[in-house]
């Protein structure tokens, strides 16, 4: 579960690590009023779940009230890869003396937390581990044993802090460990973590991921749910291991080796998955059709990718609940499927007796995969002469 860059400082401001002050605004009114709460200069920073705001445009410093009226205006509603923005963080400017990365992962070839510290704050980090590996430090954290402060002592170090700062480092560091141990989070990043001018630490953006396998252990943490992507709000409450990917075929499949192996064959022929969907084992008419009815009304979708490999599942139920959900949605979306084990054949023969234009059997899942990409690719260049005898 991924949170909101606001919800993640609210997280750190509760534990004690020093953040801007800043103001969240879900309407332009809403920002032209709380501006003034903040006081100018300040950031205008979209609220998404994904990177390359600034890139995209949805981050803006502002002077006064009217440049930040104007940025409000362009940023809210905007889309930054697919996710809409919906909400503006109001954020006070900073003295920036220097800019860090820091970060606990979850390191899960290591099966440990993975402490991370870079000189190059506010970048890309695979890309600073890429090109320049000399201006980051790791520390693998024994998960029994937990921080050891001759780790922090070292990267307090190597970084060149003096003596109160590695102080204020030290403490920090616990800190986000503290966050990182307690929350069952994969990922607490400070990016940049800033130095002011006046030598003190500021998280000026935070990105927390909790382990869903974990909420159980936190009642009431749904309220912090950092998702506004309907796709995977319907998903999840319809109990399905949902991921939502920025391509536009949508897959769904039986298992989540499966689905995986369809999205690597989509890549391999060229091709972008628009989801994970997996619908798990011995699944009735039913959870086949509220399933694709997800998929179905995702509006990114050119094509669509059914795999089922048939145990407990049968392949019957499985294609009664495809055709109610292509007569409940009205979809005239290619959808390429696959089916095999149990009740393979009599699925196949109800789904081509019902002589859908837009319905492809396949016999394996990589002719499915390619099926998919062509059809994708058609209705992409169908759309771009569509457009173009509009001019």
């Amino acid at each position: 579960m991924d949170l909101f860059e606001y919800q993640g400082k609210e997280l750190f401001a509760q534990a004690g690590l020093a953040v801007p002050r800043s103001r969240l605004a879900r309407t332009v009114d809403e920002a032209d009023e709380r501006g003034s709460e903040v006081g100018f200069p300040l950031a205008v920073k979209a609220q998404v779940l994904s990177g390359g705001r600034g890139k995209a445009g949805g981050v803006k410093l502002v002077r006064d009230a009217h440049e930040l009226h104007e940025a409000a205006e362009r940023i809210l509603g905007m889309t930054i890869k697919d996710k809409r923005v919906s909400a503006v963080l109001l954020e006070e400017a900073v003295d920036i003396a220097r800019e860090l990365y820091l970060a606990i992962t979850l390191d899960r070839h290591a099966k440990c937390p993975l402490l991370m510290l870079s000189t190059k704050g506010g970048m890309d980090i695979e890309q600073v581990a890429r090109t320049e590996p000399e201006a980051l430090q790791r520390a693998r954290i024994d998960p029994l044993i937990g921080l050891r402060d001759f780790q922090v002592r070292q990267l307090a170090l190597w970084a060149g802090f003096d003596r109160e700062q590695q102080k204020a480092f030290a403490g920090l560091v616990r800190t986000v460990w503290s966050l990182f141990r307690d929350y069952d989070a994969t990922l607490v990043e400070l990016n940049p973590l800033c130095v002011t001018t006046d030598g003190g630490f500021v998280a000026l953006d935070a990105k927390v991921t909790i382990d869903n396998n974990a909420l159980y252990r936190h009642p009431g943490f749904d309220a912090l749910q950092g998702t506004t992507d309907e796709r995977e709000r319907r998903a999840k409450a319809a109990g399905f291991a949902y991921v939502s990917l920025d391509g536009d075929i949508g897959v769904v499949g039986n298992g989540a080796g499966l689905v995986m192996s369809i999205l690597d064959l989509i890549a391999g022929a060229g091709g972008r998955g628009a989801d994970f969907l997996d619908v798990g084992g011995g699944v009735s008419r039913e959870r086949i059709e509220a399933a694709l009815d997800v998929v179905l009304r995702d509006e990114r979708a050119v094509a669509l990718v059914l795999v089922i490999f048939a145990g407990f599942t049968r392949c019957d139920e499985v294609a009664r609940g495809l055709l109610a959900a292509l007569d409940a949605t009205g979809t005239t979306l290619p959808v390429v499927v696959r089916l095999t084990g149990t009740n393979a054949e009599l699925g196949r023969a109800m789904l081509a007796e019902a002589s859908r234009p837009n319905l492809f059997l396949t016999e394996s899942i990589d002719e499915a995969a390619q099926k998919a990409v062509a059809l994708a690719k058609e209705r992409a260049d169908e759309s771009a002469r569509a457009v173009e005898t509009r001019e």
